[in-house]
């Protein structure tokens, strides 16, 4: 109701569990699709994996709990990003045209609990598989990755590096392309995964 509500977003199907939500995205092939991450018959982290894997739609995870390990799995299976139920219904609209957009999710805020998700997290080490494509990024889009890593805005970051925000756009743009990344939340996960920023570092 709140989404067909608005006059640039239709809801063209609905899913009662995890394992027929992906038959629907599979079928209707949606732009965004808004995922419980408890969902019966398959889990909304499983579901969200096999709808990445096999389209390019993209997942926002729905959630009661903040940063947590569900979230923590639902990000690594492909998710753009993740939405609290207590959320407003403005918020939720813009969530889901933000994401459509090909933009970032997350706000700063979220990002910092996601990285102090990540940090409580035991550290393996730097990833040869992953490592590898770092070496792919300048030094400018390196820096910027570390940053957004950290939690900081798009603006936070264009004075830190005293560059304008179209600039730190770009080199987002181009890392995440570099790097095969879906969007800025993976960015996140991948500069931990990677072994590129160490947690606790900072």
């Amino acid at each position: 109701m709140i989404l067909d509500a608005q006059p640039d977003i239709t809801a063209v199907g609905e899913a009662p569990d995890g394992a027929t939500a992906v038959f629907r995205a599979a079928e209707l092939r949606p732009d965004v699709v808004l995922m419980d991450i408890r969902m019966p018959v398959l889990s909304g982290i499983e579901a969200t994996r096999q709808i990445c894997a096999a389209s390019s739609a993209k997942v926002l995870v729905l959630t009661m709990f903040d940063v947590d390990e569900y979230v923590y799995d639902a990000l690594r299976a492909g998710a753009s990003g993740f939405l609290l139920k207590d959320i407003r219904r403005d918020e939720l609209v813009q969530a889901v045209r933000v994401v459509a957009a090909g933009d970032s999710l997350l706000a700063p805020s979220v990002t910092r609990r996601l990285v102090e998700s990540l940090i409580r997290r035991p550290s393996h080490g730097v990833v040869p598989r992953l490592a590898v494509r770092l070496k792919e990024l300048t030094d400018r889009e390196a820096e910027t990755l570390r940053l957004v890593a950290s939690g900081m805005s798009n603006a936070e970051i264009a004075a830190e590096l005293v560059v304008s925000e179209h600039t730190v756009k770009t080199h987002v743009s181009r890392f995440l392309t570099k790097l095969g990344l879906r969007d800025r939340v993976q960015a996140v996960v991948f500069a931990y995964e990677s072994g590129f920023v160490v947690p606790g570092d900072g």
